[in-house]
This record gives C-alpha cells, structure tokens and sequence, in this order.
C-alpha cells in the first residue's frame, strides 16, 4: 500500500462510496446476541447505502430501541437496545422505513446462553500452552485454499510470505499429536479474516472481525473446534487486536466518522518507545506518537478513545466468547491501546466471564515495564489496568542469558535469579506466561547454537518455573530459524501437507535427534500435567553460585528439585545450603531418566544441563 493512498482514503471515505456499490443494507453488527447477559445495553452497527435516511423501528419484548445515532457518514447508523433481564430467547424484525422506499428488513435474533462449565474455563499455571500459526501447521481442507473474491487467493510454500494452506482443519486433525506431547492448550495466532493483498497468513491485520478467514474455515468450524478440544481437555487461546485493523476493513474503507482512527497530517509510525507512556519526565507528543501512531502502513491505528469504537471492540471480543466458548484472550500489541479503555474493556469482559483468562503481549524492556500494565496498581501507576497478566518476555531474555551468557556479577544464570526476584512488582506472577520464543522471535533451537544440550537445559527450566509455559508449534521437533526476516521463523510443520517428505507428527519420521528432543519435552510435559507441584506450588530460588543455579517447586505433597548447571564443564553441588527445602529428603529421582539418586548430600552436574529431581524420603 503506497504511503499516499494510506492516508488520502479516509477523507474520500466519509465524501464519496469508495465501495462500488454497497447493498442498502449490508451488515448489522452484532449479527445476533444473546439474552441474560450482565451489561443489558447492546450497541448495532448498521453499514448500507444511506441508510441513515431511514427510521428504525423494532417491536420486541424486554428489547427498548433506546437512541439512534446518524454520524459523519450517512452510511451508518448506530443503534443503542437496552435488553432486560425479562426478555427471552427469539427473533424480531428491525425495520429500516423511508417514505417513498420499500422497507428494508433485519432478522435479528436473541439466543439462549451456554453455561456449561467447560466453556470460558480460563488458563491457569496448570496448562502448557501450545502457540500454532494455522497457515502453517497443516492442511486439512485443501478445497479452502483458494477462495473466489479474496486479495491474495494464491497458495505457494514456495514463497516466504504467501499463504501455504494450513488451516482449522489441520490442527483439529492433530490435537491428537498435542494432547499425547503433554500439551493443555492451545493458541491460534488469528484466525478471522485478514483480506489483505500481501502476507494475509499471520491474521494480525484484520479486515472483518465477526468471520473466520475462509481460507481457515468457517466460523461453525471454529466452533467445533473449540468443542472438539473442550472434549478431549484441552483449552483454546483466542488472539486478539485492539490497537488496529488492516486497512481493507469495511469500516476504514467507508468509516463511520473521521475520528474512528487516528490520523495524522502525514503518515505517522508509532515510535515503539513503551517508556514513553510511562515516562514521568516524558513528553506528550513522544506518549501520542507511541500510542496513537500506526503501527505498519496497512494497518489503521483505531482510536480506542471513541466510545462507538470501545463499544464495537468489547461486544465483539464478548461475542466470540459466548459464541464459540473460548477460555482465555491473548492481547496482541497491549502497550499501544488506550490504558483506560483496556481496562474497562476488562472489566466488561470480566462480568461476563468471571474465569476468562487474559494477559497481554509487553514486549519491553525491563521487568517494571511489564508490571506496569498489570493489574492491582501495584507500581504506582494511578489505576488499576484490570490486566490479570502479561507476556513475561523478561524470563525470556533471562532464560537466553542463562543458557548464553558468560557468568557474571548480573550475567549468565544469574540474570535468571534476579529477574525472578523482581516478581514483588506483579499481584500474581504465576498468571505471566512464560515462554522461550514465538512467531516474532528466532526460534528457540537456534538461538542457543543448535547446541542440544542447552536445548533440553531450557526445556526443562521452562517446564519447571513459575507461570503458564508456552511453547511455539515446532519447538519439540527442534525446527529452527532466525527472526530477520520473520518468515524464517515460520516454516510449514514438515507432514502437515499431503506429499510432505517426512511426518514428523510421527515417531517414523523424525531424525534421531528430532525423536530425543520430542520425547525429551514430552516426558517432562506430561510430569508437569500430572504434578501439582510444578502447576501450583510455590518457588523457592537459591543464589546462584559457580555458574550453579538452584530452586524448588513445592507443596504439601511433592518438592521438585531444579539444578541448572550454567558452566560448560561438569560440576559437584553439594546440597547442605539447601536444608531449608531439602530438610526430611534422603534420596531423589530423576524424573526424566528416572535414575534413582541414593544420596542427594552430593550431585554430580553435568555443563549445561538442567536435573529434575524429584526428592524422596
């Protein structure tokens, strides 16, 4: 998209159609609601050619039409309903009158909500998240890999940036694969329409935000898919965007208003500076450019401080949940929305679902910055963000300067000690989600030199720290690839395609070292699913010592362990500074070898390797 054109079509928009010709009535948005939900107002977004010439009329019971609003632009209307508890489950007409004109007409429909309880069920410290870009994990439509009528319809895996195929189907065809790794949960980078004419795959700048991508399916598909893991016990993880939308949008081809983005003189970049919303010494225009500039030239920055633009945010994210049961939101891009409206978006999202789970993407700098957006005001920030959690890309960091760096007073593992230190800054840490990469950032293989031994070292610290684990789809078949450019780190899942060399959803086709590596996370993965301990037990940290670092996992029934040899070179540990946790315990086993250890008063470490040890009596 040129620069030029970016900016000139949101002025065109609110003057002239930019649509060629739009039905008189083209969408009412929520396209159906639901009765007994806590917030009783509902705010309908109605796009049609001048449909803001015509009177809206609707006769229900419990449903009051109680304000309609005509804006900048004469092809919407939006409509306030206030639904009271008495209503009940149907459908009403809404009529759309002009004299001289036939009537034009919306079924609108009220349903019953769900409440079984495996529905919203929330991610806890209990889960492994599981992180799958859906275009390339696996094809299980290929009938759905070109669709009529979108910008980018052409499949090519040849192509770094192309689409490749992969859609819901592929990964409903292997959540088998997923449930035997020890996964719980699993987050789909976003998967409703991204109609762009470049890079649609990754789903982050989207263009219709009540439909699934067809090119991944249906919304019904979707659904079942979220039934289908609910019935094997395994959650889903629905990605959102707040902060923009890509620019082939209806609603930023043909806005409602001139304020529905935020614009600019001329294009503006966002400064990606989070310090500066922070900043006490900081200055307004670098916290405006921060937050309201736009994050890529196809991507529209919304402006979150416009209510029709809060209400269209929030009922749509609340809609997704009742409609397909999701059980928690991952907030892409967190630090650049409006901070007051997240939070009463949170508190609306909350009421409705009490055991959603949230946490937001902070990409920063230190850990004070991630605490700053997380909820309980507790470093000073003047409210309250209602964000349960966030991204902890600081154990990130730290968990690559353990396995990486040269030991020292701040660096080596004990980065790793100190960052864990800070967690005084959080309400509750154990909500973080911990991970070592993602579809950003260079995979976790090659970022520790392809060097096996560190590897299993940082699987294991991952597996066994605080907080909920994520892992990128991958990770346990060591694919590898760095982040510059970001497609590297994207490849297809090798056996997601029909004619695919190898399978390596399979134990036959993998490599030697892809097997020890699958079997290496999938034992631990499932030790952690099945010890409390490591779930919710508490944390106890030791100081390092001689590239040395140690802490526990604990509760009533089981205390685990955790030695991490940061040195290259074998070491001797012995353990009598421990008593504190290691008081009443003889002896240990190692739950990935399952060695028996008969005396823990001394361990012999391997150099960067990483022991579970579970203590016995």
């Amino acid at each position: 998209m040129k620069l030029k054109f970016a900016v000139v079509i949101f002025f065109v928009s609110l003057t002239a159609n930019v649509f060629a010709q739009i039905p008189a009535l083209e969408r009412v948005e929520p396209m159906f609601w639901w009765v007994g939900m806590k917030n009783p107002k509902l705010q309908l977004i109605v796009h049609g050619d001048k449909i803001a010439d015509r009177i809206v009329k609707l006769s229900y019971p419990g449903v009051k039409l109680t304000q309609v609003h005509k804006v900048e632009n004469p092809n919407y209307l939006f409509l306030d309903l206030d639904i009271s508890a008495t209503a009940k489950p149907g459908a009403f007409t809404i009529f759309f009158v002009k004299p001289g004109s036939a009537n034009l007409q919306y079924k609108y429909e009220l349903k019953q909500r769900d409440h079984s309880p495996n529905r919203a069920q929330g991610v806890t410290d209990k889960d492994l998240i599981y992180l799958i870009m859906p275009d390339r994990f696996s094809n299980g439509d290929p009938s759905n890999d070109s669709v009529a009528g979108m910008r980018e319809m052409k499949v090519d895996r040849n192509q770094m940036y192309a689409r490749h195929g992969g859609d819901i189907q592929g990964v409903m065809n292997h959540l088998d694969y997923l449930k035997d790794l020890g996964v719980t949960t699993v987050w789909l980078t976003p998967e409703i329409t991204n109609d762009m004419p470049h890079a649609s795959y990754h789903g982050y700048a989207v263009t219709d935000h009540y439909y699934v991508d067809p090119r991944f399916g249906t919304n019904a598909l979707y659904k079942a898919f979220v039934d289908k893991c609910h019935a094997m016990g395994l959650k889903v993880i629905k990605d959102l965007v707040h902060n923009h939308s890509g620019i082939n949008d209806y609603f930023i081809k043909d806005m409602p208003m001139k304020s529905w983005v935020h614009q600019w003189p001329k294009y503006t970049n966002s400064n990606f500076r989070d310090a500066a919303v922070m900043d006490p010494h900081g200055s307004a225009i670098d916290k405006k450019i921060m937050l309201d500039g736009w994050f890529d030239h196809s991507m529209a920055d919304m402006n979150e401080n416009n209510p029709y633009v809060q209400n269209y945010l929030t009922q749509n994210h609340i809609w997704w949940v009742e409609y397909a049961g999701v059980d928690g939101f991952r907030l892409d891009t967190y630090p650049y929305n409006d901070a007051e409206y997240m939070a009463d978006w949170a508190r609306k999202v909350k009421a409705e679902f009490p055991h959603l789970s949230i946490y937001g993407e902070t990409l920063v700098w230190s850990v004070a910055n991630q605490a700053y957006f997380t909820q309980g005001n507790t470093v000073n920030r003047g409210f309250d963000t209602e964000l349960p959690g966030v991204v902890d890309s600081q154990v990130k960091d730290a968990l690559a300067e353990a396995l990486n760096g040269k030991e020292g007073w701040t660096d080596g593992v004990n980065r790793l000690y100190l960052v864990l230190s800070q967690d005084f800054l959080y309400q509750d840490p154990t909500r973080n989600v911990v991970f070592l990469d993602n579809h950003d950032m260079s995979r976790f293989y090659s970022v520790v030199g392809q060097d096996f031994n560190k590897y299993k070292a940082g699987m294991a610290l991952l597996l066994t720290t605080r907080g909920i684990p994520q892992m990128y789809y991958g990770d346990e078949i060591l694919m590898k690839g760095y982040s510059n450019p970001d497609g590297l780190v994207r490849a297809d899942f090798p056996g997601g395609w029909p004619g695919d060399k190898a399978d390596k959803f399979t134990n036959e086709g993998r490599t030697d070292s892809e097997r020890m590596a699958f079997n290496y996370v999938r034992t631990l993965a499932n030790y952690r699913k099945a010890t409390p301990a490591l779930q919710t037990g508490k944390l106890m940290q030791y100081i390092p010592q001689k590239g040395i670092y140690v802490y526990f996992r604990y509760d009533a029934a089981k205390t685990i362990m955790v030695i991490y040899n940061g040195e290259t070179k074998e070491q001797s540990l012995e353990t009598d500074r421990f008593n504190e946790r290691t008081a009443g315990f003889t002896r240990a086993t190692n739950v990935i070898s399952h060695e028996n250890i008969a005396n823990i008063q001394s361990i012999t470490i391997p150099g960067k390797t990483t022991l579970v040890l579970e203590l016995k009596k």
